[in-house]
């Protein structure tokens, strides 16, 4: 069965060379019940180890059913172990962590065995040792003596021709010790048992044959009794190692440890949670530099879903027009004073707004009839002059001043004798740290005045006088000449400067003021006459206004003629999709109405270009960066982890498991680790989102992350734990089994 001719094995270590035996000329054979003896250090371990496919050689030949083995590889000493050979150790290498029935189930796992096949073998195994009523006890509860026993049922159901026993006695009681000889006794008969011993009394009356070794040679071999010469060895039975078992076995070994298990789940949670923050925190500066560089040409309201339109005649909108518009499928809402959508406003509060105690609001002017939800602070409206705000619940005036804030009196900046009181306050849904602007509700009748100031500020306006034309600037409250509103004048009538008739040199009552308003939508001209001349005494009476300073070089003419400049239906509105995936599809409907759409987002204007090519390349590195450096980290701390299971997996080589099974099984380990750490993290973002766990920046990250980029994510944590595990593997299995074991215990 063995045969060893001139064998030698030697070890390294430091540039030192010692002899673990010398020269070793052996025969062994199946029946033969071999005693190996010796003081320790005569070698009689590494010779077991040599002869189990254990540990290599370095000279010599060793002979497997007459087959040489100087040329096997790892991979063939596997196969070796696998059919040939049994092992029973001093320390039992028994898996602590699983019961009786798994350590003896175990090796039939590893061979391939189904699961329907095992049970009856395995049980049967048990019982033969007498240890039926622990089958389902853990080992690291049982006696030393029931430990071995459990060892021997191992090394039994395997079924191979040799059976290798390392002081199988050394830790037990002479009872016990008597009890192991004995059921190896049992199987000698048709194996081949091989026994290394430092008590040769134990085992001498059961012996065929005694071995003593002296400082690396054999110094006597005797046999006691005759066997049956010429009995063929019948090597185990056993198959490729299922994939149901590798599972099965990795599942195990993830939960049968539970610190083990929850300092890798820990370990794996930390690297998602790192990769997911490192990833969103990258997207969310990319938004804040994007929206910091990105500029709309005037618009205010940049939504992606908003279309503007005009009409393809260059003519204004009709109620009909809005009724198609709204037709169409994709259609969310209509915004028709478009022009308010892109205008801020500012209110102050009473006329001495330098006061220490003045405020003033501004934002968007929207129509009471739109206003939706319900108030958070006060009421709505019930006379003209009331408005409701909707405002950042964090701005100053809501967490300071909210007492002077509602019921306060405001005047538009922009329009004269017009003034509103607050009476109620809704919080703004999507809170915006620097979102200090305010939403105001006003009345209808403010509205006819707003729309007048909208289409005055788009305006060009030419003063023809003097047969000359002088172009006025669009802005109110200017020192220069503009147009303005007022009651006190008459109809075709106009109220001008003092300073227009000294530039004239002449009397200019009567004489005729053309006023030319002009626009990309639409062109007006009025002719009126001069029917009085302001100075600032005068000025109040005749205009109704009060402040001369800013205004003094302004002509003022009757509402109704200001209404007929200004006073326009709208040229221009903004439909707002409801599917962003078919906008394209609504801009063609929208086009074939007779309408021109623009995308707002298509009026951007990036200013920082380069820089967001440089966050995106920085991105990319960071990213690597990051992942290379978790990567080593996690596997070093998961290697420490792991290194605690050496004495697990070089078990599993021992008893026969090939190192591909291994790998796959430590696969799976940290592949079902990683994938629970990835749930874990997916259920503590889950909650975040739902606010039952109130974490506001981590709630802004998740918005960053769709189903692919979670499966992305899921896929990156995957990669590395097969990385790791590969790792891990190639270290574990550099080295022989034995030189691996004896590093470990």
């Amino acid at each position: 069965m063995l045969k060893l001719k001139n064998v030698s094995k030697f070890y390294y270590n430091k540039g030192i060379i010692a002899s673990g035996f010398t020269k070793i000329n052996l025969e062994l054979n199946i029946g033969e019940f071999v005693a190996i003896t010796g003081e320790s250090g005569s070698g009689k371990s590494t010779l077991l180890n040599v002869l189990s496919g254990l540990d290599s050689y370095e000279e010599g030949e060793m002979y497997i059913n007459g087959t040489e083995t100087s040329h096997y590889t790892e991979k063939e000493f596997e196969e070796y172990r696998r059919k040939y050979v049994a092992n029973i150790f001093q320390n039992f290498n028994l898996i602590n962590s699983y019961t009786v029935y798994q350590n003896v189930e175990l090796v039939l796992l590893l061979n391939g065995y189904k699961k329907k096949d095992i049970k009856e073998k395995v049980l049967n195994m048990i019982d033969e040792v007498g240890l039926t009523k622990f089958k389902n006890t853990k080992v690291s509860k049982l006696s030393g003596g029931q430990k071995q026993r459990v060892a021997i049922a191992r090394a039994m159901v395997k079924d191979t021709p040799i059976i290798v026993a390392d002081e199988p006695t050394g830790n037990l009681d002479t009872e016990s010790a008597k009890d192991v000889i004995e059921i190896l006794k049992k199987v000698a008969k048709d194996k081949l048992v091989i026994i290394v011993t430092h008590n040769l009394e134990q085992i001498e009356e059961y012996a065929t044959r005694i071995i003593k070794m002296h400082d690396g040679k054999i110094v006597q071999d005797t046999k006691i009794k005759e066997i049956q010469e010429n009995i063929e060895p019948k090597p185990s039975i056993y198959k490729n190692m299922t994939l149901i078992n590798k599972y099965r076995l990795g599942i195990r070994n993830t939960f049968n440890i539970i610190p083990k298990f929850i300092l890798l789940f820990l370990v794996f949670f930390f690297i998602t949670s790192a990769v997911f923050t490192e990833y969103t925190s990258f997207k969310l500066y990319e938004d804040i530099s994007s929206e910091t560089a990105m500029g709309y040409m005037g618009f205010y309201d940049h939504s992606e879903n908003r279309i503007l339109i005009n009409k393809q005649d260059k003519t204004y909108f009709t109620d009909e027009d809005y009724e198609k518009i709204e037709k169409l499928s994709n259609i969310k809402n209509i915004k028709k004073d478009d022009l308010f959508i892109d205008t801020l406003f500012t209110a102050l509060s009473e006329a001495d707004s330098t006061s220490f105690n003045s405020m003033s609001i501004s934002g968007q002017i929207k129509n009471i009839n739109d206003f939706k939800g319900n108030l958070d602070i006060g009421r709505m409206p019930e006379n003209d002059n009331e408005i409701v705000i909707i405002a950042n619940k964090k701005h100053y005036y809501i967490t300071d001043r909210l007492d002077e804030l509602l019921n306060r009196k405001f005047e538009l900046e922009e329009l004269e004798n017009n003034e509103l009181t607050v009476v109620g306050i809704k919080y703004r849904e999507e809170e915006k740290v620097d979102n200090y602007n305010f939403d105001m509700y006003v009345p209808d009748n403010l509205i006819t005045n707003l729309r007048n100031l909208a289409n005055k500020r788009m305006s060009k306006v030419k003063i023809f006088f003097n047969n000359k034309y002088q172009e006025s600037n669009s802005y109110m409250y200017s020192n220069y000449l503009n147009v303005l509103p007022s009651k006190n004048v008459a109809k075709g009538k106009a109220v001008v400067s003092d300073n227009l008739r000294l530039t004239s040199g002449g009397n200019i009552i009567n004489k005729d003021i053309g006023i030319i308003v002009d626009n990309i939508y639409y062109h007006e001209e009025l002719n009126l006459k001069i029917s009085n001349i302001y100075t600032k005494t005068n000025f109040k009476r005749l205009t109704g206004y009060s402040n001369y300073g800013l205004i003094n070089n302004n002509i003022f003419i009757n509402e109704e003629d200001y209404n007929l400049l200004y006073n326009k239906p709208a040229y221009q509105a903004s439909v707002y999709v409801e599917n962003m995936k078919e906008i394209d599809t609504t801009m063609n409907e929208l086009e074939n109405l007779g309408l021109h759409p623009k995308k707002v987002t298509d009026f951007g204007v990036n200013h920082w270009e380069l820089n967001e090519q440089i966050i995106k390349i920085a991105k990319v590195i960071v990213t690597i960066i990051v992942v290379f450096v978790l990567f080593f980290i996690s596997y070093f701390i998961i290697r420490i982890i792991l290194k605690s299971r050496n004495i697990y997996f070089t078990t599993l080589r021992i008893l026969g498991a090939t190192s591909k099974n291994i790998k796959r099984i430590l696969d799976i380990e940290l592949f079902i680790n990683s994938s629970l750490a990835f749930a874990g993290v997916l259920g503590f973002l889950g909650l975040v989102k739902a606010d039952i766990i109130h974490f506001e920046y981590i709630s802004k990250l998740t918005n960053y992350m769709g189903v692919l980029e979670y499966l992305v994510l899921y896929i990156v944590i995957a990669v590395m734990s097969r990385l790791i595990s590969r790792r891990f593997s190639k270290k574990l299995f550099k080295k022989t089994v034995i030189t691996t074991y004896n590093e470990e215990v």
